[in-house]
């Protein structure tokens, strides 16, 4: 076996995965808009109509294929985001510290540039005599 990693690359969406996606996008829609349509209702009811039509469409995507794979996606993110090494807090600091002095360096320094070369181009010019 070789040493290279091989992508696994998801199939294209077929009819019923695209069907379903729309529908769930047509859901979150018709409840966004059923919310201003009825401007007259009650509020309570206009925001049950929105809330409604938001947990309808997410239902929708979750059954899809599209959305079984986003959870997987996110259960797998959840495992690697454990791995990760956190740094500590004094290692925070320390690197918060450094960035802080970098850049007050790069301040002057560049304060120094605008300066020399405004300083030049006056000379040249002969606006600073």
């Amino acid at each position: 076996m070789n040493d290279v990693q091989t992508t696994q690359q998801a199939p294209a969406a077929g009819g019923s995965e695209k069907l379903a996606l729309g529908a769930a996008i047509v859901l979150v829609a018709a409840g966004i808009v059923a919310f201003y349509w009825f401007g007259t209702w009650p509020d309570w009811q206009r925001w049950l109509l929105m809330v409604g039509g938001l947990v309808l469409g997410v239902a929708v995507f979750m059954v899809s294929p599209l959305g079984r794979r986003f959870w997987a996606f996110v259960l797998d993110s959840r495992i690697e985001l454990r791995k990760v090494v956190w740094p500590s807090r004094d290692e925070t600091l320390q690197t918060t510290l450094v960035v802080f002095g970098f850049v007050v360096i790069a301040g002057l320094f560049f304060w120094l540039l605008d300066a020399v070369l405004a300083w030049a181009t006056r000379y040249l010019t002969g606006q600073g005599a």
